[in-house]
């Protein structure tokens, strides 16, 4: 499902009990300076990655000072975030001019203890090629490096090289508990392009080799994904910037299944495996 972009007054764009992903919680929070937002997500755990913007977080006791830095949108410097674990209240205060803040949420009951990730503590994978129009960087934020400190949730910047190009391919799915071929983890996506009159498309195919839908998205979109294959590519000439936010519903580590019809393709993508071992 596609939402378009719209002002959600800090209110969330993905709610607790969502119908179409469950398992995901999503708000984008927009503060200027001195400004506070607090919640608590019962049932959800949490984590707070400013997009843009410098803010001081507190949670349980815990506080993480001058989180975050970035200045005109995501490409301009490295992501940090702060767990927040399950129900816990959390509050934030900008302390830039302005902060543009995500929080994401996957369901998980046990309540854990709260952490911050710093730059230079990301999980940084890069893969594919120029040549099969596969090149993209991921920057973990909760990774492979926090697995024993987190319980569903797994929060991740992907970003394509240079400029146009596909993400996501081959097409995979992640719907169904069938271990060892796959886990059920929902999975919801905001979109951002440079420059931000960029543009793509997402596609979602149900069944293998029937025809499937396709989203245009633009500057601001958010994805919703509860089952299918779902590669997206980005206009030549533009680059692209997706927050994922994925949820298990038994485990942590997601297992991709890939379509069988491309499954060959992993065999022409440098690096492909590496990209899925990382998602733990």
């Amino acid at each position: 499902m596609h939402i378009a972009p719209f002002d959600n007054q800090n209110k969330p764009i993905v709610d607790a009990g969502d119908s179409l992903v469950p398992l995901n919680y999503f708000n984008i929070v927009k503060l200027k300076k001195g400004e506070s937002f607090g919640y608590a997500v019962p049932g959800f755990e949490t984590c707070i990655a400013p997009a843009t913007g410098l803010l001081d977080v507190s949670t349980g006791g815990f506080e993480a000072k001058n989180l975050g830095g970035r200045g005109v949108d995501v490409w301009d410097g490295e992501p940090e975030g702060v767990y927040v674990p399950s129900g816990q209240e959390a509050r934030f205060t900008c302390l830039s001019d302005s902060a543009e803040v995500f929080v994401a949420g996957a369901k998980f009951d046990e309540v854990l203890e709260p952490f911050a990730v710093r730059a230079d503590e990301i999980d940084l994978v890069q893969y594919g090629s120029d040549d099969t129009k596969t090149h993209r960087k991921i920057k973990h934020i909760l990774g492979a490096n926090q697995h024993e400190r987190v319980g569903r949730l797994l929060v991740s910047e992907l970003f394509t090289v240079g400029a146009g190009g596909w993400s996501g391919f081959p097409s995979h799915k992640h719907d169904t508990d069938r271990l060892p071929d796959e886990t059920r983890h929902d999975e919801t996506y905001n979109f951002r392009f440079k420059p931000n009159y960029g543009s793509g498309l997402q596609m979602l195919q149900r069944e293998d080799n029937e025809p499937g839908d396709a989203y245009h998205i633009v500057d601001g979109s958010t994805i919703c994904i509860d089952k299918g294959y779902h590669p997206c590519c980005v206009l030549p000439g533009y680059e692209m910037y997706y927050f994922t936010i994925l949820g298990g519903l038994s485990q942590r580590s997601l297992k991709q299944y890939f379509q069988p019809t491309h499954a060959e393709q992993l065999h022409t993508i440098p690096g492909i495996m590496d990209m899925v071992a990382k998602f733990k």
